[in-house]
């Protein structure tokens, strides 16, 4: 039981991650189409706004209190600056926005570099946040169990918004069939730029969260992209409810394979059985019915 404990947190834990870094990749990737490579490069930049509002307010704990909006406006006004200059110009050209972004990505890295430096930084963690928690007798760092946390109030604040205000209501029309969304009055550009705001923010929170796990470089987007669009994919496109699931899912599965084999096996292993779904359910797990006959 210690054991089956000990993984199953270790799951959860690895989920938690891939949920935050996948959040706002399912929104944009859904609603847009839009293949941005540039979702890792947004995280780094939250991941920076921690360690400049580090350098500012010296307390850990309010300053990564502080992080969290800040990196959520800062990745947030940094996707709004890429979809209306370049993602607004190539609609329904998904290769070349993914070319495209794939290019702002490395010159994002390179900004990078230039600002904060080639070698990784450090951000300290609050004290409070030091040590484990003990749950079922196995003991869970504290990091990751805010990670969760804050995961799941991403979570519960998007499903919010998403099924009680307009704005919700008018993303959810513009993902289900766009055309009659604009048809019946919807302004799907506004809407398009709002909804980069907000994926793009919630990149900027979970670069906030991964300087609790270690160092932070220019790659540090690199490290995640791939999974992300892997749980995005794997939950159903633009649906909230499969990414939930797919990333907890994953999470575990690859804790379950790490622990009879080693992290890099254990990545392959789930690359295959991702595969291998795909191809008995190609639309992921979670679809939305709709009555359209194409």
């Amino acid at each position: 039981m210690d054991v089956l404990f000990s993984q199953l947190f270790a799951g959860l834990s690895l989920g938690s991650v891939l949920l935050l870094a996948a959040l706002g990749l399912a929104l944009t990737f859904g609603q847009m189409g839009v293949i941005n490579m540039a979702h890792g490069e947004l995280m780094m930049a939250g991941a920076y706004t921690a360690f400049v509002v580090q350098g500012v307010v010296s307390d850990a704990g309010l300053s990564l209190l502080v992080s969290l909006p800040v990196g959520f406006l800062v990745g947030g006004l940094l996707g709004l600056l890429l979809e209306v200059t370049l993602i607004s110009r190539m609609y329904r050209r998904p290769l070349d926005t993914l070319l495209v972004t794939w290019g702002v990505a490395l010159v994002l890295q390179q900004v990078a570099r230039d600002v904060f430096g080639a070698p990784n930084v450090d951000v300290r963690a609050p004290s409070w946040l030091s040590g484990a928690v003990e749950i079922f007798g196995v003991g869970m760092p504290r990091t990751r169990v805010f990670i969760l946390v804050l995961a799941l109030v991403c979570v519960g604040v998007l499903a919010l918004v998403l099924r009680t205000t307009p704005l919700g209501r008018r993303i959810r029309a513009v993902v289900q069939n766009r055309d009659l969304a604009e048809a019946s009055g919807i302004s799907t550009r506004r809407t398009d730029r709002l909804t980069f705001f907000i994926g793009s923010g919630v990149a900027g929170v979970a670069g906030v969260a991964l300087t609790l796990l270690g160092s932070i470089g220019p790659t540090l987007g690199t490290n995640y992209i791939v999974d992300a669009f892997l749980v995005v994919v794997a939950g159903g496109i633009g649906q909230i409810k499969g990414t939930v699931i797919a990333a907890f899912g994953l999470g575990i599965l690859q804790a379950t394979f790490e622990y009879s084999t080693t992290a890099s096996v254990a990545k392959v292993l789930v690359f295959v059985v991702i595969v291998l779904f795909l191809q008995v359910r190609p639309q992921g797990l979670v679809t939305v019915r709709t009555r359209s006959l194409a």
